[in-house]
Order: structure tokens, then sequence, then C-alpha cells
């Protein structure tokens, strides 16, 4: 792990120094009075003392656990534990987090005053109070924001139901300190997923470029593309090497002219941008290399974020969907096997967040549409033109299963019915005129999102997908069809071909339910180390990056400082 050096340094002075006049066991034994004086005067006893996060709950439940024993202060000051946990906290931006969040300056601060104090001969069991419950609040909150996330998701974000890690933190705590690995504890709370490493290493390159002043920025201007000359080539060519996209050239660097190998780096940046890979440069591309890398940098440690809230395990063979990267990959032990375009819900019909188990592989499905579809988009079609329901192979009934009763439509005076008292049914035949396509993909969940296909590809082709009310359309059911039916004998391409073309309706259940997790990133590294970036078409980012800034919820207080000592 990097070291943050100035605290290193200062925590080795105290470490190191003698303890000359005061006794080792009256060190501790004044620190535990200490900590058992403010714990039952509930840490409140100063107007201008140090903010603690879990000072009324987790702090009193772990001193009186251990009968007020400090845990960071030993017989001759600071132990090497509590050295471990200040670098491990004043390293968090590698985690994208804040290191003052977990008291960073603070314990800086305590371990300066206990060093001179040593140096001086006595140490003030005040101040060697402060530190050790300043460094227990900073482990428990640092170990809670590794483990589940700074910010909770479901206080801020609607759409998401998929339940995080957890652990009892105490244990967590205690653990740490009877094995004394401090470091390697933190280490193992964090997501134990790739995709989390990957963005951890971006995260650092990123933080590099903005250090160095972040990318240059295009001039406005009309299309660039191959065969052109000018200012903004070059512009184009120092841009390029910045973000990466283009290899340096120290015989090109200057050049005005739009070559092959800048076409190159334009559609990798492209590419890695959900862009239309076509190598000019039109609007959309240079909006989004107008995006400075600050902000890409803020996106990476969004987007770290989620991982944090996610479980430990997806399933070795499992299906993701990543709503705004628009689509669906099959992934086996970390591995993509395959990946397709989806079209996802639209901004006000927002495809949630959650996880599921596909259990069902549906062929030429039957559709019943929603009542909200219904009343909105169907009815008025049907009062314009009275074929149209025989047109689009639409039947209606009353009730549910079984015993559904089918109802003739001319019977009804559709004029009189609305969304409020819609007391039919509408279900749709398979067919081609049918939007679930020839494959449906079941996984039962309380928001009826399930997969499908689709009669209209074209939709694929948009760079930005959200069409849907809600649910996953894919290009390629087929294929993923056979993957997840796993039977070659049975099933195979052509055999789930020859059974779509049948028109019937066919039910499969899956003999080993596979994983399904509808998910949001609009930043992350594939397999090859490339980071890629997406536009956030739900508007979670800028949320999610507001409330990571904002300061964490004010706790109990210890005190007073040894600066309001008198």
């Amino acid at each position: 792990m990097r070291r943050n050096f100035p605290i290193f340094l200062i925590l080795v002075a105290c470490l190191l120094v003698p303890l000359k006049t005061v006794s080792a066991q009256d060190l501790t034994d004044n620190v535990s009075r200490r900590i058992s004086e403010r714990i039952q005067m509930k840490l409140t006893q100063a107007a201008r003392g140090i903010t603690l996060h879990h000072g009324s709950s987790l702090l009193p439940r772990f001193y009186v656990n251990r009968a007020y024993a400090p845990a960071w202060i030993g017989m001759s000051g600071p132990l090497p534990r509590a050295l471990a946990l200040a670098e491990a906290v004043g390293n968090a931006s590698m985690e994208g987090l804040t290191a003052n969040d977990y008291h960073s300056e603070t314990i800086a601060a305590l371990m300066s005053r206990i060093a001179a104090d040593k140096a001086m001969g006595a140490v003030s069991p005040d101040q060697a109070a402060d530190l050790d419950l300043v460094l227990t609040d900073a482990f428990l909150t640092y170990a809670s924001h590794l483990l589940s996330g700074r910010v909770n998701p479901e206080e801020l974000q609607s759409e998401w139901y998929i339940k995080g890690r957890k652990r009892d933190l105490l244990k967590v705590l205690e653990t740490a300190l009877m094995q004394d690995s401090v470091e390697e504890t933190l280490v193992s709370l964090k997501p134990p997923h790739s995709g989390y490493e990957k963005l951890a290493a971006a995260l650092s390159h990123y933080r590099d470029i903005v250090r160095k002043g972040g990318w240059p920025q295009l001039s406005p201007g009309p299309l660039l593309k191959r065969g052109d000359r000018g200012a903004r080539v070059k512009e184009l060519r120092a841009f390029l090497l910045a973000t990466g996209d283009h290899p340096a050239s120290t015989e090109k660097v200057k050049s005005r002219r739009f070559e092959e190998d800048l076409e190159t780096g334009v559609m990798q940046f492209q590419s890695r941008h959900g862009l239309k890979v076509d190598g000019a440069v039109g609007p959309a591309t240079l909006r989004a290399m107008a995006v400075p890398a600050a902000e890409r940098l803020q996106q990476i440690e969004v987007n770290m974020e989620r991982w944090r809230w996610l479980p430990a395990e997806f399933g070795e063979r499992n299906v993701q969907v990543n709503i705004a990267g628009f689509t669906l990959s099959v992934i086996e032990n970390d591995f993509t096997l395959m990946s397709m375009r989806a079209i996802v819900g639209k901004d006000f019909q927002k495809t949630p967040v959650f996880s599921g188990r596909i259990t069902d592989v549906e062929l030429n499905p039957y559709w019943n549409i929603p009542s909200s579809i219904a009343s909105t988009e169907m009815i008025p079609e049907i009062r314009k033109d009275r074929a149209y329901l025989a047109k689009n192979k639409i039947r209606v009934y009353r009730g549910w299963g079984p015993s559904a009763r089918r109802i003739n439509p001319s019977s009804i005076n559709w004029s009189k019915v609305t969304g409020k008292n819609l007391p039919f049914r509408l279900r749709q035949d398979p067919g081609p005129k049918n939007p679930l396509g020839a494959v449906k993909f079941l996984f039962p969940n309380k928001y009826d999102v399930y997969v499908h296909g689709t009669p209209f590809h074209g939709l694929f082709e948009r760079d930005s997908r959200g069409f849907s009310h809600g649910c996953i359309r894919i290009e390629s059911p087929v294929e993923l069809a056979e993957y997840l039916l796993h039977d070659p004998a049975d099933w195979s391409s052509e055999s789930l071909f020859a059974a779509i073309k049948s028109g019937k309706n066919l039910s499969i259940r899956l003999s080993d339910p596979v994983p399904v997790h509808i998910l949001y990133f609009t930043a992350w590294v594939d397999e090859t180390g490339t980071v890629h970036f997406r536009d956030d078409v739900y508007g979670h980012d800028d949320i999610l990056a507001r409330a990571l800034g904002e300061p964490l919820l004010a706790g109990e207080q210890i005190g007073p400082t040894s600066a309001d000592e008198k």
C-alpha cells in the first residue's frame, strides 16, 4: 500500500520515543479510566470536541465488552496497529473515499502531540484516550464504508433494490485486534470483484491525468475526418495523446493532417464511450471529448461506490445487464462469454437495479399487456379503429389463469372504458407484431421486469437505447436461450429456430436457474484494461456525487481536545 509519509513519520516518532516519567501501567490504567468516563457521559461533555460517528452506538458496546481497556494504546504509548490504521485511512483516496471522513488529520494531530509529550517525558492520558476513541471510530467508519458504501443506496436511488454485504463490525474489529491484522482486515472488506479493482487502478491513472492539468479541449467547429488539415487536427492529436487513445509518436505529435493513425485513435475513443465508431469527430464525439478529466475522475469514484453496494457473489455463471451501457453480458468465472446490445427503460419508466434467477425460457411468448399500457396506448387506438385488435392479434379476457373467459371485443363499449375502470385483460398472440419477439426470459420479481427479444431491430443501431417500459430487450435472444438451456442435443440453435418457426407457445424450465443482475454502471474497465465511460441516462451520477461530497452525519463528541485544555 502506498504510504502517506507525513502521518507515517509522525507515528514512527510516537512509537520510538521512550516514555520517561509515566509508568506503563499508570498510562494504560489512566487511559482506560478516561475512556470509561467518556463512554459513561455519552461522549458529550465538550462543546468543542472531536466528532465521532459511532459515539452513541458501536463505540460504547465495543469498550464495555473490553471493560474499557484501550485498543490502540499500550504500555509505551500508541501500538504499531495504530500506525497501520492511520496509514490505511490516510490512503482512503485510493478507494475513492475521503481520508478526513476517518479522522485522518485529527489522528495525525493527536499523534504529533503525544510524540512531543513523550519527548518531554509525560503523556496526557486525556489525549491518549481521545486518540484511542478516534482510532476505533475511524476503523468502524472506514470498515463500514468499504463493506457497504459511504451512501445508503435505498435512501438515495429509488430504483436500487440489490442487497449488499453485511458483517458484524464489532466482531470484525475484535478479530483484527486479536490477530493484529488491521490493514489486512480492511483490505478484505473491499468489494471482492475484479471490476472494483480495475476501477481503483483507473482511479489512480485518471488522478495523475488531472494532476498534470487534464487533457486539452478542442476548439468548436465542423466535422473533422480523415484527410482534413489544420489547427483543430493538431488539437485532436494532442487530446488523444493525453487520453491514451493515440500512441505517442514523436514524428507526428505536431502533425496538422488527419491521417489513418488519428482515425484509429478516434475510433478507439468512440468505442470506449459508446458512440458510433466511424473515426470522424462529429457533434456527439465532440461532446464526449469536451468532458473534463476531473469529471471522468469523479465518474470513476461514483461507480466504485456502486460496487460497494453489491453482494459478494454474482454466481460462477451469471447474466449481467448494464442499464447505462445498454448491454447484456453472459459471465463465467469472471470472463465475458458473450455480450449483446440491449434496450432499457425510458427515463420516466426506469429499469430498476435488482438481482434474480432466470428460471424459464419461453418461445413464441404471449404478451399480457399491462393495464397502464392498455389504458394509455391501446384503448385510444381501439376507439379510432375497431379492427385494431384483430389486426394486431390481441384478444380480450376477463380474469386470469385457466378460468379466464374470452370476451368478444364488439360487445364492449370502448368509449366508456378508461384506465380507472379497465375490467378486462388484453393479450397479444405470438407473432411478428408481438413486441416480446420470439423469446422471453423469466426471472420472477415484484417489478414485472424480464428480458425478451423484439421485432424492432432498428433501435439497436441507436447510441442511446432507453425506449422500453422498463423491461430489457436484447438483439440476440436465440443465442442467449441456447446458452441458458445448455442442451446441444435437444436445444441447438437449429432446433430453437425450428420451434420458433412453428409459432407455438412453449415454455422450457431451466434445470439449473441462472443468476441475473440488472446493474447501473457509467464507468468500468474491460478485460483488456480499457476504461469505458457512458452517459448517465437516468441522472443517478450527479445525485450520488453530491451525496459523496456531503459531510458525514454528525455523531457524538469527545473532548476537549488539547487545544481546549487549560
